[in-house]
């Protein structure tokens, strides 16, 4: 069984997808912390991000490990440097390049083969497994998301400014809607969770009851 989580960014689809799919014994598929890898293989390589072919070319020799608790770029644990700001600002790079993203969602379809997996992302529902059988659009305000996004960079050293944190995540919710391939959409089909005002276990609740709903239909 597939279950796919969308929704946009600061949503915390990462943290509660992953204890969904504990909760559920099921595999996890981070596919945001794939693009978040190619992202930071061309910060560190110092990459002209308007050379989008170059952007390909380290997507496909990226080695992305993501089948234990970490995330390992080619042999090096990256769990952090990833979710770091500087990450962030570049990571639409990767998201909105069509060569890139054509690679990563061969990779996805082929890491969830014939397994049950909880998968999370912008377009698992709409564009990569458009046949799951169960598919959640995770949201929450963009005030709700912010101050989430800055209470995960405070518990990471980093400390960054409310109304800075707001205005580029409504920079990237407007970017991950208009991209030309795999926008950010709700699928007609996908039942949304709006998050505001609820704590990380009454959501991880709300969720395996979903599931739980298509696992005895």
């Amino acid at each position: 069984m597939i279950v796919t989580i969308d929704g946009p960014a600061g949503a915390g689809k990462s943290s509660i997808s992953r204890r969904l799919a504990e909760e559920l014994g099921f595999e996890f598929l981070d596919t945001g912390a794939m693009y978040r890898a190619v992202a930071l293989k061309g910060l560190r390589s110092e990459i002209d991000w308007d050379d989008q072919d170059r952007l390909v070319e380290f997507a496909k020799s990226a080695n992305i490990d993501l089948s234990g608790q970490s995330v390992i770029l080619d042999g090096e644990d990256v769990s952090l440097e990833i979710r770091s700001q500087q990450v962030t600002e570049v990571t639409r790079y990767a998201a909105s390049n069509v060569g890139v993203r054509e690679e990563l969602v061969r990779l996805q379809r082929e890491i969830a083969e014939g397994k049950d997996i909880v998968t999370e992302g912008r377009d698992q529902g709409t564009l990569v497994f458009p046949h799951a059988q169960c598919k959640i659009f995770l949201t929450a305000s963009p005030e709700e998301r912010a101050r989430r996004r800055v209470g995960d960079l405070a518990k990471r050293g980093e400390e960054v400014d409310f109304e800075v944190i707001l205005q580029q995540q409504t920079k990237r919710d407007e970017e991950d809607s208009q991209r030309e391939v795999g926008p950010l959409l709700k699928a007609e089909d996908a039942i949304e969770v709006v998050t505001d005002g609820m704590t990380e276990v009454q959501v991880l609740q709300k969720l395996v009851g979903i599931v739980q709903r298509y696992q005895h239909a």
